[in-house]
């Protein structure tokens, strides 16, 4: 066994706190778009090791889980779109950018409404995460989205939307054959059912 292993819980994440964060030596801007921005950083690392990272730089998004309660069974509404970097159509929660003075659930709210044509009584937010957190400094938040109405929706002119009720069930099942790639869906929909009880209710 190495040092590490060799040293108590308790010692060993003293010594990994002591530095925790990296120190930025120097940072440009090499690209800015609409939607994000890309950094040139010379950094040391917590440690002490040095080197380069470029990092996709963005001001976070929301990710809505929206919920049908209505029948005998959850629904998890999704939506299906083509996505470029993908090369494919994609099944997905539906999500957006926080926009600059924004608050999440407002965006959250927004992005529903726009992408669904639903709306929601009840909210919470039940999951932050890094998608891809070797290069991009992205986080994203799910919200829960219960007690829906529906609408009409207001699609930008480049989202061409297909929308789809699946029970929770088989939203499992698409989750677990490969059906559903989207990392953000993966986390809400498996979410959901360990949260959901087998008779239908929420767990603490």
């Amino acid at each position: 066994m190495g040092f590490l292993e060799d040293l108590p819980y308790s010692v060993v994440m003293a010594k990994s706190s002591a530095k925790s964060r990296a120190r930025v030596l120097s940072s440009r801007i090499t690209y800015r778009g609409p939607v994000f921005w890309v950094t040139a950083d010379e950094i040391e690392e917590p440690s002490g090791v040095k080197v380069h990272r470029d990092v996709v730089r963005h001001s976070g998004s929301v990710v809505i889980l929206p919920v049908d309660e209505s029948g005998s069974k959850p629904r998890v509404l999704l939506v299906r779109q083509y996505r470029h970097a993908a090369q494919q159509y994609l099944w997905e929660l539906c999500a957006g950018r926080v926009d600059q003075g924004e608050s999440e659930l407002v965006a959250a709210k927004r992005e529903l409404l726009e992408e669904t044509g639903y709306s929601a009584r009840l909210w919470k937010r039940i999951l932050t995460f890094y998608a891809s957190p070797g290069f991009v400094a992205e986080t994203m938040a799910i919200y829960l989205a219960r007690d829906l109405r529906s609408g009409a929706a207001q699609p930008e002119e480049d989202e061409v939307i297909e929308l789809k009720f699946l029970p929770l069930t088989e939203a499992v099942e698409w989750v677990m054959k490969g059906v559903i790639k989207d990392a953000k869906t993966i986390c809400g929909v498996l979410w959901l059912r360990q949260k959901l009880r087998p008779g239908g209710g929420w767990g603490s």
